[in-house]
Parts: C-alpha cells; sequence; structure tokens
C-alpha cells in the first residue's frame, strides 16, 4: 500500500459513505424502492445516514454576504480552456471536461467527504477544507479539525462563504451533488467534479489531479495482489449473504456490475453470493421484507446496522432485529456464522483503506483468520 497513506496520516480512520478491471464501473449508491437501476449514483451515504429513504441532491445557494464575495471571486474568470492550461488537463470523468487543474495544488478544497476524501488521504494528500458535518461516527472530524482543517458544514450545502475565505487552488467535489453550483465554484477557483464512477477508477482520477498517479498504480496492484490470493483460498462451495439493516427496512447490495464498494471488493476476491444477491445487469439492491429475508440462504452471514446518521440508535436496532424469529430462522444465524459489520467500511465505503478493511474481513470470518 501507498507509503504513509492517508489514514496514516490520521492514525488509521476509516468514514461511515464508489473496482479494478472487472468492477472499474461499479459505483457508488442512492437507494430506491424495489429493484434499483444505476443510471447516477451518488455516494452511498448519503441516503444509508437517512434510515433508508431516497435522496436527491441540492445545493443551497446563500445570498448577501456569499453573493458579494462571489461577485468579487468572478472577477478571476472563468477556468482556463485546455489551450490555455498551464497544469494539468482531466479530460474524461468529470462535469465539464476537459478541466485544467494546478500542476501542484497546495490548497485543496474537497467538497465530497466520503469517498473522495478517503481516497485523496489514501493517496497522502493534504486537504484545508472539508464538510465535517458528513463524518458523524468517527473521530476524523477532531482529527482533521485540529490540523486546521476548515469546516464547510453540509456535504449537500456546503457553505460558500467559508470555502471563498479558505482561498484554494483546486475544488473536488460530485457533479450529482455539487453540479447545480458549479459555476459559483469555478468562480473561486479551478473545479472538479467527479461523475459516478468505480472507486478504483476515481483513485486514479484524483492521482492524475495531483500528480500521484504511479503510487496509486503500486496500491491498486497490491490490492489486487491480495485480492487474487484470497480467492485462490476461498472454498468454492462457501457462500456469503450479506444485509443492511435500517429503520425503514432491509436493503441487499447486489453482487453484479452495479455492485456498490465493498461488494466489489467481495467480487474481486471471490467471494460467492447467493442468487437472490447475484444481478447481470446495473441492479444494485434490493428490499426485501420479513418475510423475503428467507432468501438469504448464504452459509455465512454479514449483516450491518445504520439507523441513522447518530451511530447512537444502532445497538437498539441491532438488538430488536436480531430478537425477531424469522431473524433467527436465517440458516446463517442458526449455524452461528452471523457477524455484525462495521458501517463504517460497509456503508461509508471510502476508498483503498475501506477496501482493504473489507478483505481484512473476509480473511477472519471466511477464511478462519488463517
Amino acid at each position: 500500500m501507498l507509503a504513509g497513506l492517508g489514514r496514516a496520516m490520521l492514525g488509521g480512520v476509516g468514514l461511515d459513505g464508489v473496482g479494478q478491471p472487472r468492477a472499474a464501473r461499479r459505483g457508488a449508491g442512492l437507494f430506491g424502492s424495489g429493484r434499483i437501476r444505476v443510471r447516477f449514483v451518488p455516494t452511498d451515504l448519503l441516503s444509508a445516514f437517512q434510515g433508508g429513504a431516497d435522496w436527491v441532491g441540492s445545493a443551497r445557494v446563500t445570498t448577501g454576504l456569499t453573493g458579494a464575495i462571489l461577485l468579487g471571486a468572478s472577477l478571476i474568470g472563468p477556468t482556463p480552456a485546455r489551450a490555455e492550461c498551464a497544469g494539468r488537463i482531466i479530460a474524461t470523468g468529470v462535469m465539464e471536461a476537459p478541466v485544467c487543474v494546478p500542476s501542484d495544488p497546495g490548497r485543496l478544497a474537497v467538497l465530497d467527504p466520503w469517498l473522495t476524501l478517503g481516497s485523496l488521504l489514501d493517496l497522502g494528500v493534504t486537504v484545508q477544507a472539508v464538510p465535517l458535518a458528513g463524518l458523524q461516527g468517527t473521530d476524523l472530524p477532531d482529527r482533521l479539525a485540529s490540523q486546521g482543517v476548515t469546516d464547510l458544514g453540509s456535504p449537500m450545502e456546503p457553505s460558500l462563504e467559508r470555502l471563498v475565505a479558505v482561498q484554494p487552488d483546486l475544488i473536488i467535489g460530485s457533479s450529482y451533488m455539487h453540479g447545480r453550483i458549479r459555476p459559483m465554484l469555478a468562480r473561486i477557483a479551478p473545479t472538479l467534479l467527479i461523475d459516478q464512477m468505480g472507486w478504483q477508477d476515481q483513485l486514479l482520477l484524483l492521482a492524475e489531479a495531483t500528480g500521484r498517479l504511479p503510487d496509486a498504480r503500486r496500491a491498486l496492484d497490491d490490492y489486487a495482489a491480495r485480492a487474487a490470493t484470497i480467492r485462490a483460498r476461498l472454498p468454492e462451495e462457501l457462500t456469503l449473504s450479506v444485509l443492511r439493516v435500517a429503520p425503514l427496512g432491509f436493503q441487499v447490495y447486489l453482487d453484479g456490475p452495479g455492485a456498490y464498494g465493498p461488494y466489489a471488493v467481495l467480487a474481486d476476491a471471490g467471494v460467492r453470493r447467493t442468487e437472490y444477491e447475484t444481478a447481470t445487469d446495473g441492479t444494485m439492491l434490493k428490499r426485501p421484507d420479513w418475510e423475503g429475508l428467507s432468501a438469504l440462504t448464504g452459509d455465512i452471514l454479514f449483516y450491518t446496522v445504520v439507523a441513522g446518521l447518530d451511530p447512537a440508535g444502532d445497538d437498539r436496532l441491532a438488538a430488536e432485529t436480531l430478537a425477531n424469529p424469522l431473524w433467527q430462522a436465517l440458516p446463517a444465524v442458526r449455524a452461528g456464522r452471523a457477524y455484525r459489520v462495521d458501517r463504517a467500511t460497509w456503508m461509508g465505503f471510502d476508498g483503498l483503506d475501506a477496501a482493504h478493511r473489507v478483505l481484512d474481513t473476509v480473511e477472519r470470518h471466511l477464511l478462519g483468520g488463517s
């Protein structure tokens, strides 16, 4: 892995919020009802922490001071076109490509505190501003704040006043969350709004934008080698079921072309899911009811519990769920092979470090820690 990865920089912290050659197009998640097909999909955390409710990205544009500051910032002019670029050109995978970015960005503002922030930290990039409101449930906000990182507030409604005050030389966000305010962001600094893509593709794009491509490629090679080693050791007949428990019901994230980050990692490691949990199209998830849980026939069950943005309610929701006779009837539960996995990794997947945590869990529970 990268020397001094962002997690080492921040004490090995993961976040609560999207593969390798065959999983490179696997995305993040936006929840709806029934079977969900991927068209554009934001980071899974946005919906995960609303108890399974659907969410459509928006950003509020404030007036007053923001308007006055942005009017002044507008004198700077738009991001240079390709012919005028003195830095790097990002030609694909971003809104309004091509986008010119500085050759050595020194003051970075990140509007997506999940996959984008996690991937940048994996690359060892220092950030100056990020919306800390999206990071509840970890000690990362305190660590970032102690380093003098400016809190931009909400990921969906970042504070433009604070952003201007940071004086960034590059802004990185997501096209689905921040596309509506791109014209204003681009008046503040060159703005890279990333389209939905697989987590490995996004890591490479961010590495290109920050001049760290060789390091990123080496780290992904190490990841692929580790996944291949696990794949070679897994018993062929072993199956895994995975479930998210939420206040409004259950969600089963599928193995297939539209798999969300951690489930793409499972596929890379050769983990077999049940027929119910496998898709051949872009379907990302299913929403079974209590009776529908009987389709989760895997030899082993991983489940994660997310009661809301604040993890304080998770344990109570877990206790209520596990006490239900229908839960106790699941094959893996009866066999004593049901394991609760952490929400930070499985519902807030934030890149390379999270991918290795998924592999850690596979080794521990599917390979017996060997």
